[in-house]
């Protein structure tokens, strides 16, 4: 659904203005009375492109009647770009919450499967009773899908949460709920029934940020692997540059040939990248990773014999949250802690397959023309600017370069005292905790009050964030956090220049850069931005090239022991250059990885959208004989095509798939030595159908039996998807470590899957006849049965 074109936005916006008096004039009832007539209009064939205009009329005064708040134009002009599924890019402060209230409303009339998505639970919960209250007034359901707690988590009425015509939720909440259905065991267990829109506020830290992020549930544990700890050991024995290199930007790392000899050597075995080794060689790769490419106190912290993981971005603990496929016990290994259970993934999905699931989509952020190829490419989502409200008074300076971290600290810290002492509030903007907690310590020791924000709770981010713009205000925060909340000047600070935002880094691209900037100089107030940065910088050291490397030791030479405020760059082009270059290496890298993690997800999301097809089938029949007799038939040929079958053989599938001390059949037993004849194919075929029907014959109550042959086929598939998708995880850890050997990692990835998913589909029918046979069958004195699988 697009438009011709951005005027033609505009030309719609000033229709539903001109359309405000005639709403305007209509009492409470009768504007509510649009909704009904909306929805008849609907019902009998209208689409919402006619309703376009009424509609938005209708909620921009409900707006007014129920929140006090009128849309300005420009606020319609972004709503209209949304319905049109687009990026809108409104600036910090232009009113995006209240932008969101006409597409919503509008989509809302269709029914349930409409949801605004927030990137964290305290918006959700704000805005969802706030706004809602708005949709509620005119008629349409609304709900929230998030809990404010574990405790409230298990009590969530996810069928009425479900059911409303518009949710206001959380990426991660959807996402698990989805996946969640997808494990049911009944139809009635299935909440989400539509995916039809979803307007996806902050959007590109969702799409953009969180994009490399799989939600993942994990199942019951794996056998513990004892190879941790030896292959830490094996790892520390080994050299760099000799048997393992690394790349430039320190993100990648991989044996070389030698190394890989040099293992096989210690190890007294050959050929290490073999079958037979796989998993002895997946183990020292997750310890050569843990150990090279994550860092304590940067990647995750040690806390009460625990690992605990850190949001690289804003620092936040990330509590419960674990490195999928071994990952996170190579680490623990490294650090010399108890090894926990590695679990099995049941089921995964990324957010770039979970929205692109759904008819409509749209999104809203501050920043987004800087990636507008890659919406669009990825997602099919052109970026549309909308006009801001008042003119931009803030006032963005070129960035200070400096030789080295100190002198930027240094300067940085100088611009802090001359704001500080008129009272004027700063916003100190670091890229990492570390450096947020290193400025916090010099303020404290200069003496100067502030608050540290990087690791809080989001509700109490958005009070602090709130207070960062009064007069005196020092906040130190990590460069993502509160963001969805605004900074509003208090008294006299315009007169003393606005908000000043200090960045104390260049971000990894520019779009995280006019974010940080973006907090100052909302709706035409006055402002000012300016960035420190240093060829130490992180970004420069992994991204800047050897030239740049030269370049910094050359100078540092030169100026070595003189005053730290004289290794100001900012008048060298090169210095000015380097920094750009490594931004912009960073960003086509970060672009280059959420294309890979897309490309290996397509495979995955091919296999569970086939899965899920079969598992929703299976829940919305009542006749399971055709896939009991395809278990049975697919057993039977796979036993007479076994290159050899003795007695003992086939009397350990009978006890291991049909019962426990069952007796190979007489008729089985015969025809035995002729396994290839049609008499041995027959005698055990009928040996399995006369079991099958023995059981089923237990169960007196139709309707019983057909649920028990439905949870029969249900386990089997969850179970070796369980098996397929932690399989899959493994595999993509594993084939990461083969471009060394001239092969493409993704095509091996993609070779394997889909030879591991033909496996699967046989897995699958022999558990089911395995289910079904040695399930024990518990009858209650109501007449309900109890099911135990083997």
């Amino acid at each position: 659904m697009k438009a011709k074109n951005e005027k033609h936005y505009f030309s719609i916006a000033r229709k539903i203005v001109d359309q405000a008096p005639r709403y305007q004039k209509m009492s409470d009832d009768e504007l509510k009375q649009q909704t009904t007539i909306m929805r008849k209009d609907l019902a009998s064939g209208k689409n919402l492109d006619d309703l376009l205009i009424p509609a938005f009329a209708t909620v921009c005064e409900a707006d007014r009647r129920v929140l006090g708040m009128e849309p300005y134009f420009n606020q319609i002009v972004g709503a209209v770009a949304l319905y049109f599924n687009n990026v809108a890019e409104m600036k910090t402060g232009e009113g995006k919450t209240l932008t969101a209230t006409m597409t919503m409303y509008l989509y809302g009339l269709t029914g349930p499967g409409n949801f605004l998505i927030t990137s964290n639970t305290y918006l959700a919960l704000r805005d969802g009773k706030d706004i809602g209250r708005v949709y509620s007034w005119l008629g349409l359901t609304v709900d929230v899908g998030v809990a404010t707690s574990e405790f409230e988590e298990s009590a969530r009425d996810k069928e009425k949460i479900y059911q409303a015509d518009i949710v206001y939720t959380t990426n991660s909440a959807l996402g698990f709920d989805y996946l969640f259905d997808n494990l049911a065991s009944d139809t009635e267990e299935q909440y989400i029934k539509e995916f039809n829109f979803a307007l996806i506020d902050e959007i590109d830290a969702v799409l953009l940020d969180m994009a490399q992020t799989p939600l993942l549930i994990s199942g019951a544990p794996r056998v513990q692997s004892n190879l941790y700890t030896s292959s830490d050991r094996m790892i520390q024995s080994l050299q760099k540059d000799i048997d393992f290199e690394q790349s430039d930007d320190l993100k990648r790392i991989w044996f070389t040939t030698s190394g890989i000899e040099h293992i096989e050597e210690k190890l007294g075995i050959t050929n290490l990248l073999g079958a037979e080794w796989t998993s002895v060689y997946r183990h020292l790769l997750l310890a050569l990773r843990a150990n090279y490419l994550f860092l304590l106190n940067r990647d995750y912290v040690v806390e009460n014999q625990q690992l605990v993981l850190l949001d690289k971005v804003n620092g936040r603990k990330l509590t419960g949250t674990k490195l999928q496929a071994g990952l996170h016990q190579a680490i623990e290994a490294k650090e010399h802690l108890e090894v926990s259970l590695e679990t099995r993934a049941m089921a995964s999905v990324t957010y770039q397959n979970l929205f692109r699931m759904f008819k409509h989509l749209s999104g809203m952020t501050g920043t987004a023309s800087t990636d507008k190829h890659e919406f669009f490419e990825t997602y099919g989502l052109d970026v549309i600017k909308i006009p801001t409200h008042k003119p931009i008074a803030r006032i963005d300076h070129p960035d200070e370069v400096y030789l080295s971290n100190q002198a930027k600290i240094f300067a940085s810290l100088e611009a802090v005292k001359e704001a500080h002492a008129i009272g004027r509030p700063i916003l100190i903007e670091t890229g990492s905790v570390s450096m947020s907690e290193l400025y916090s310590h010099i303020l404290l020791r200069e003496g100067m009050s502030h608050t540290l924000l990087n690791a809080m709770s989001v509700a109490k981010e958005a009070s602090i964030i709130k207070l960062a713009g009064q007069k005196n205000a020092i906040t130190v925060a990590t460069s993502m956090a509160g963001r969805g909340t605004d900074i509003k000047l208090g008294p006299g600070v315009e007169e003393l220049g606005g908000l000043l935002v200090i960045g104390t880094e260049r971000m990894a691209n520019v779009r995280v850069d006019n974010q940080l900037r973006g907090r100052s100089g909302r709706q035409g107030s006055p402002g000012e931005s300016i960035f420190y940065v240093s060829l130490e910088d992180k970004l420069v050291l992994e991204n800047g090239g050897k030239r740049i490397n030269r370049f910094r030791s050359k100078l540092a030479k030169k100026l070595s022991g003189t005053n730290k405020l004289n290794e100001k760059l900012s008048e060298s082009r090169l210095a000015l250059k380097a920094v750009t270059k490594a931004q912009n290496v960073q960003k086509n890298q970060e672009i280059m990885e959420r294309f890979q993690t897309l490309e290996y997800d397509q495979v995955l999301k091919s296999q569970r959208d086939t899965l899920y097809k079969t598992r929703n089938k299976v829940l919305e029949a009542n006749d399971y004989r055709k896939v009991i007799d395809q278990s049975v038939l697919s057993v039977t040929l796979d036993m007479i095509t076994k290159q050899t079958l003795t007695e003992e053989e086939l009397s350990d599938f009978y006890y291991n798939n049909v019962a426990y001390g069952f007796k190979i059949p007489r008729a089985v037993l015969e025809t035995l030595k002729n396994r290839r004849s049609s008499e041995f194919y027959q005698a055990f075929k009928e040996s399995l159908q006369d079991a099958i029907a023995d059981k089923l014959a237990s169960i007196n109550d139709d309707s019983q039996r057909i649920y028990y042959e439905r949870l029969v086929i249900l386990k089997a598939l969850d179970t070796m998807w369980i098996e397929q998708v932690d399989h899959l995880q493994q595999l993509k850890s594993v084939v990461s470590g083969r471009n060394w050997g001239q092969h493409n990692p993704f095509f091996e990835y993609q070779r394997e899957a889909i030879k591991s998913f033909d496996l699967m589909t046989k897995a699958i029918l022999k558990q089911i006849l395995k289910n079904l046979l040695l399930a024990d069958l518990i009858k209650n004195e109501d007449g309900t049965i109890d099911v135990v699988f083997p």
